[in-house]
């Protein structure tokens, strides 16, 4: 029996949830152009869903009526921003001092000129 309390209880929270970000997606695409903040990509009703609402300060229950905390972003720009605040909080921890790690010293296009003259 308590199994089922809890599982009503989870998917009334997701519901919640997805409730709530369709009320600020709608909103957002009301407020700002349908262009990608960071790349400028444009979007119409056909890739509209490749258009996401990303909050500013990471935090999604924080969803002023004036959109101050959202920014319309492509999906891989949204990705991006999402793996440079990953990379950053990995990079922070893991460095010693807290100072920046370092940096790849390996030479990614060693030998790529031989390569694409060699014949085959």
């Amino acid at each position: 029996m308590d199994t089922d309390k809890l599982d009503k209880v989870v998917l009334a929270a997701r519901q919640q949830r997805e409730q709530r970000e369709r009320d600020y997606r709608e909103q957002a695409l009301k407020l700002y152009p349908w262009v990608c903040g960071r790349c400028g990509r444009e979007f119409t009703r056909l890739n509209l869903r490749e258009l996401t609402v990303h909050h500013r300060n990471h935090d999604h229950d924080f969803n002023p009526p004036d959109g101050s905390n959202w920014e319309l972003l492509c999906l891989y720009c949204h990705d991006n921003e999402h793996q440079r605040l990953v990379d950053a909080a990995r990079g922070a921890s893991s460095a010693p001092g807290g100072s920046a790690p370092a940096r790849g010293t390996g030479k990614a296009f060693a030998g790529l000129a031989d390569l694409l003259n060699r014949k085959t």
